[in-house]
């Protein structure tokens, strides 16, 4: 595949091990695990109800048991039954289910960044930026608009999220093949947004109804969040995020240019359309109970990156745990930033995540290139 490779995979081969860097790359794996266990505890605390973090504590332990660890969800303090029921609705209904989606879908993310950037051997390679999260956001949005199925419509969501990201997928794929320089692949993405969020605009003209859930795509939450949509994207995560992270060995051979890749039995066509396939319904799922979320993609890959090394089979599931530690934190931060108001998650990702696209974007400039024409 055309592309300049990612920086550090050519100087020797990628999947190269030492003792210290499989050392770092546990501690990483911890570090994340410890982070991600610690949102899932203390994100639940945060909205416009305080309550107390014992009772969070004891409803969560009593959800995730059924009641084995706990026998009242309440039992930390003395509260009314209708308090207690109350804070239980809050805290099981509404905050965990939206945190484990963030996680997932930041998850789903992450590791279609990774994908991303080791098949295109493009450091700028992100669901976001080359329209698959548009595309998506496009084709989940045709179900309210057209009101097709609406009776399973949540069943059917990543199907049609899935088709939507397939086209600009496709396109992408196509033009990494003949695009000659990184920016013009990351351009061919640009337009490719700009389009399918055209086509998004233009269905509030066919159903004007339909406008709140266009506009819950164009920007990105988790508002509606249930445990059902949770452990869809959950399930997309374990599924096909475990087939792109056993492809972590042919992702390494890749990063060495096609035809090393083809002396050493690896079909680097073969493995850009699976990966492909794989990122599109990854990215669709998330993307279609969360709506388009810019950046996660892009951020994750490189950190992770600068923390274990380039070798993938490393990079696709830190990645992943990167993503996922990502959006919760600016899922969090979305929720306290603006009293009273919940920001939409796409805002906190894209202060974080354009700034680092444009010193990526300009790090690859050399002095002596000047301006670009």
């Amino acid at each position: 595949m055309p592309g300049n490779p990612t920086p550090g995979t050519t100087e020797k081969l990628p999947g190269a091990n030492t003792q210290p860097r499989r050392r770092l790359r546990w501690i990483s794996s911890l570090l994340l695990a410890g982070v991600l266990l610690g949102l899932l505890l203390l994100s639940p605390l945060i909205g416009p109800v305080p309550i107390p973090p014992g009772v969070v504590l004891s409803i969560g332990v009593h959800g995730l048991t059924g009641g084995a660890l706990a026998g009242s969800a309440c039992s930390s303090v003395a509260v009314s039954a209708r308090q207690c029921a109350i804070w239980t609705e809050i805290v099981w209904q509404a905050r965990m289910p939206a945190i484990v989606l963030a996680l997932a879908a930041g998850a789903a993310l992450g590791l279609s960044g990774g994908s991303l950037q080791g098949v295109f051997r493009n450091p700028l390679a992100d669901p976001y930026l080359l329209g698959l999260s548009t595309g998506a956001a496009m084709g989940a949005s045709l179900i309210f608009v057209f009101r097709i199925g609406l009776a399973s419509a949540y069943l059917v969501l990543p199907l049609f999220a899935f088709l939507g990201g397939l086209i600009p997928g496709i396109i992408v794929y196509w033009a990494a093949g003949r695009a000659r320089a990184v920016e013009t692949l990351v351009l061919t993405g640009v337009a490719l947004s700009a389009f399918f969020s055209a086509m998004l605009a233009a269905f509030l003209l066919v159903n004007p109804l339909g406008e709140f859930q266009v506009s819950f795509w164009l920007l990105g939450g988790m508002a509606g969040a249930t445990w059902g949509r949770a452990g869809i994207v959950f399930g997309g995560v374990l599924i096909a995020g475990g087939v792109a992270a056993l492809r972590g060995r042919e992702l390494n051979v890749l990063q060495l240019g096609p035809d090393v890749a083809s002396s050493l039995g690896v079909d680097g066509r073969r493995v850009a359309r699976q990966l492909i396939l794989t990122t599109t319904l990854l990215t669709a799922t998330a993307v279609a109970f969360t709506g388009v979320i810019g950046f996660v993609g892009l951020v994750s890959p490189h950190i992770v990156r600068r923390l274990v090394g380039p070798d993938y089979r490393a990079v696709l599931p830190l990645s992943a745990l990167f993503g996922g530690a990502f959006l919760a934190s600016a899922w969090d931060l979305a929720q306290v930033v603006v009293p009273a108001i919940v920001l939409p998650v796409g805002i906190p990702t894209a202060f974080a995540g354009a700034p680092f696209f444009l010193y990526l974007l300009y790090r690859r400039r050399t002095p002596s290139e000047g301006p670009r024409t």
